[in-house]
């Protein structure tokens, strides 16, 4: 450790958030976890018009403007003493209207995300063990809970864990795929960029997990000079697996006969130990994207409204009760145009999380409390801010034509 860093963790205040040291092993896999979920399994499906070539420029693209937000927000942590999360540090820098808003993009981002794990969780469960999904729905739910309440540690020992066996299985199943004498790497070579815009969208939604850093920054409060490489490398690895595991699926069909549900399709092409695989790959993914969900989401709903010490027994659990309880009788109700509400806000939430690190690191260069341990470098420039945030209304804006039925028919 060196003299900064120490410096730089006993600056930190008495603050109702406590520090818990993450290795950098750990970072990285809480990092993936919160960005690989479950839909990278439809991303195949999603790419089939546009063709695999434009998906990978697109999550390139997408990658490298959702790692420089995150970058910014790394700064803006170590600028700052206090461990805060997104809230705080809108408080902080921004004002109490920033804050408000962006906790109220995390909330609806947070819920709409556990009411799908949830729901999700309970068909994956009733299809390999033919449980009823509301069951499947609770025994996944309760060891996810059981993680969350033991804090930023626990989370960041079970991602390196939980994610690490994600991966292998995705992995074997890419290898598998391009390796099977059904294989034909020429499929995925087309592309039709008349699709490409509606495909950069989606693109654009793969990374979103800004609320990630300042519990990354929390944990690596001995090593901060170690933040910003733990980011870009968990960004990375998301990048490749997000478009490795579409090249695997289109090589062994082509677009044309592409099914919606990859697990099928390996199932069908690579033998039934691959419709299992894909089903425990996608389980651990929504298991280790729940994890990093609802710790931010506790977490940030301490900071925002001050509540007591976040290990006092009864602010974590009223706080992870009213995360976790309401996501999950949605999710087996009918109440389908709520939670389709919910979605198209959570939209709107991931816009927001993105574009706003701009302001608060603007800020924060001003009114940070301390020198921070690293600073961002040519990508903190006013140009690439203007040039991200201009990008990111333009996704807000074709969400919005799409809402309302405006895009030309071969988007739809």
């Amino acid at each position: 450790m060196t003299n900064h860093d120490t410096d730089y963790l006993e600056n930190t205040e008495n603050h109702t958030l406590k520090t818990a040291d993450l290795t950098f092993c750990e970072a990285v896999a809480f990092l993936v976890g919160s960005n690989i979920g479950s839909g990278i399994l439809g991303l195949a499906y999603t790419a089939r018009f546009a063709g695999w070539p434009v998906l990978t420029v697109w999550l390139i693209i997408a990658g490298v403007f959702t790692t420089f937000s995150m970058l910014y927000l790394a700064e803006v942590c170590l600028r700052t003493k206090a461990p805060l999360q997104l809230p705080g540090l809108a408080e902080k820098y921004v004002g109490g209207i920033s804050a408000g808003l962006i906790y109220l993009a995390l909330f609806i981002n947070c819920m709409s995300c556990i009411i799908i794990y949830t729901s999700y969780s309970g068909n994956i469960m009733l299809t390999l063990f033919g449980m009823p999904q509301w069951i499947g729905s609770l025994l996944f739910t309760i060891p996810c809970v059981l993680v969350i309440w033991f804090g930023l540690k626990a989370v960041g020992i079970w991602e390196k864990f939980v994610s690490s066996g994600m991966i292998v299985l995705l992995l074997i199943l890419i290898a598998a795929s391009l390796l099977s004498a059904k294989s034909d790497i020429t499929r995925t070579l087309y592309t039709n960029w008349h699709y490409g815009i509606p495909l950069f969208n989606n693109a654009v939604f793969c990374y979103v997990a800004q609320y990630a850093v300042p519990e990354l920054a929390r944990g690596m409060r001995r090593t901060p000079h170690k933040l910003p490489r733990a980011i870009i490398i968990g960004m990375v690895v998301t990048g490749f697996l997000l478009s490795a595991a579409p090249a695997a699926l289109l090589s062994l069909t082509g677009p044309e006969s592409l099914s919606p549900s990859a697990p099928h399709t390996w199932g069908y092409l690579l033998g039934q130990w691959a419709f299992y695989a894909a089903h425990l790959f996608a389980l651990c993914a929504i298991i280790t994207s729940f994890w990093t969900v609802g710790e931010s989401m506790v977490t940030s709903t301490v900071d925002m409204f001050h509540l007591s010490d976040e290990r006092n027994f009864c602010t974590r659990f009223f706080v992870l009760f009213c995360t976790v309880v309401p996501p999950f009788l949605l999710a087996h109700t009918h109440l389908i145009d709520f939670i389709d509400a919910i979605g198209w806000a959570a939209i709107f939430g991931d816009i927001i999380l993105s574009f706003l690190p701009c302001l608060i690191l603007i800020r924060a260069r001003k009114k940070g409390d301390q020198q921070p341990a690293w600073k961002c470098g040519w990508y903190a420039h006013p140009a690439v801010m203007t040039l991200l945030i201009l990008t990111y209304f333009l996704v807000c804006g074709y969400c919005i034509f799409s809402l309302f039925g405006f895009l030309p028919a071969h988007w739809s």
